[in-house]
């Protein structure tokens, strides 16, 4: 069977640091793009093509490659055709860590441990029907199987957080967060900018036609999603953006975009330099945590991107100078004392040893772990991309202090993704003690920090 009781954990020290210190932990997953209506109105999904495969651009990618329709994927077939032929793509999958996820999610939700393939897909189609269908699979339920204590969602700053609202008041045990994700505001260069910022100017009630002007429309939305709760903000960019500038060219900048001007591409990274300071210095005010995912290539297949539109699986690695800009955007904070706790991720794992490296710049004794590296992300959250980040932050850093997962996914059956780093986890440190490279007597100690890791260091930094 391949879900057990050792999956990953490969001798005696793994097994014991697993199970005794980690398994049983409560899950903080503090970036995700779940929907909060779907939480609010507690959803009942109703067969597993609805929960687990619709808007799943993991999956998708693996069934184009093996020559499936997209009829079959994101098109109009039935929700069991579409089901049938992800079964029917999982045996090609090995090695891909979807394999592994596959079915840890079907052994965690619905105690499937049955290899979904072609011959086995009707039976666990019409198993995990009948549970979905239920009160017992809705979508609080799912959250609650996996022992989740804190959601933490994404929105942008004109969302009117009506069912973070609803979810603030409702009898749910789970804490529901958002993060604000102000990419819209800063990417000038971007397609109807000026529409977003009539949308953003008013939900806010600010007239944005100055930099000044745009700067206090965001810092309202800030203070409205921080009396809603939220107490994270998270930026999804190619790169950090660091030019120097003067408040004169910035609003020179802006009102020549407003008035049809086409803008030079210093100009534009001015701009956004100017804006991702402004919002990083409010964020400090704010006492918030600051995330920065960096390094996407986004929407390369032009004509599928016209087709099915943006998040839906034609992303890859980008290969940005990252170091540079991003120590100098720190160093800038810091240097004013307005640099709060932030989260670096890298997307290209050539990025590894720089993020590393650079959180221990501005390390500064003030709070444990102040810059954090977060842990291998998108295409890098399988086993060998998160033991190369732990690996590297272990060299470089204190892996002690390590805040650990998180899914950042669409899907309420990604939660087993913590397990998976937790298996792997436990199963690092267990190799080295029994390889001599750790001392076993010291293993309750070891265990603390495998706690720590899983748990108790993003609880302590979040202060959710």
């Amino acid at each position: 069977m391949l879900i057990n009781d050792n999956f990953l954990l490969e001798n005696k020290y793994s097994e014991e640091l697993y199970h005794d210190y980690s398994k049983n932990l409560p899950i903080i997953d503090y970036h995700n793009h779940l929907s909060p209506r779907h939480m609010a109105e507690n959803k009942i999904f109703g067969n597993i093509t609805n929960v687990w495969i619709n808007g799943d651009h993991y999956k998708w990618r693996a069934m184009r490659t093996l020559g499936i329709n997209e009829k079959f994927i994101t098109g109009n077939a039935s929700d069991k055709d579409k089901f049938l032929n992800w079964a029917k793509t999982v045996p090609y999958t090995m090695r891909n860590p979807l394999y592994h996820w596959t079915h840890l999610e079907l052994a965690r939700y619905f105690d499937v441990y049955d290899l979904l393939n072609e011959k086995s897909a009707e039976s666990i189609w019409e198993i995990t029907q009948e549970k979905l269908s239920s009160n017992e699979y809705s979508c609080r339920q799912l959250l609650k199987k996996v022992n989740a204590e804190v959601i933490c969602t994404t929105e942008d700053p004109t969302d009117d957080l009506q069912y973070h609202q609803q979810l603030a008041e409702s009898d749910l045990s789970i804490k529901i967060s958002t993060a604000f994700r102000p990419d819209k505001a800063i990417l000038i260069s971007a397609e109807n900018y000026k529409g977003y910022l009539e949308a953003l100017g008013e939900v806010s009630g600010v007239e944005i036609n100055s930099f000044s002007s745009l700067c206090e429309a965001l810092r309202n939305r800030i203070q409205f999603f921080h009396d809603n709760g939220c107490r994270l903000s998270d930026h999804g960019l190619n790169q950090i953006y660091f030019e120097s500038y003067t408040e004169n060219e910035t609003n020179v900048i802006f009102k020549k975009h407003l008035s049809g001007g086409i803008l030079s591409n210093n100009e534009v990274l001015k701009f956004q330099s100017a804006v991702l300071v402004y919002l990083s210095e409010t964020y400090h005010e704010f006492g918030w945590v600051q995330q920065f995912h960096l390094g996407a290539l986004r929407n390369n297949n032009a004509r599928m991107h016209r087709i099915l539109g943006p998040d839906t699986g034609w992303d890859s690695i980008g290969d940005y100078p990252q170091a540079e800009k991003l120590s100098a955007f720190l160093n800038a904070l810091d240097t004013k004392d307005k640099l709060t706790k932030t989260i670096l991720y890298n997307l290209n794992p050539a990025d590894n040893e720089v993020m590393a490296t650079m959180i221990g710049n501005f390390n500064d004794g003030s709070i444990k772990g102040k810059v954090q590296w977060g842990s291998g992300w998108w295409f890098l959250d399988q086993k060998d991309g998160m033991t190369k980040q732990l690996n590297t932050l272990s060299n470089m850093g204190l892996i002690s202090c390590f805040i650990g997962m998180l899914t950042d996914s669409r899907s309420f059956l990604s939660f087993p993704r913590h397990e998976y780093f937790r298996r792997l986890l436990c199963n690092l440190l267990g190799d080295e003690i029994q390889r001599g490279e750790l001392p076993k007597e010291e293993i309750q100690w070891i265990g603390k920090i495998v706690q720590d890791i899983s748990y108790y260091n993003a609880k302590a930094y979040f202060n959710f």
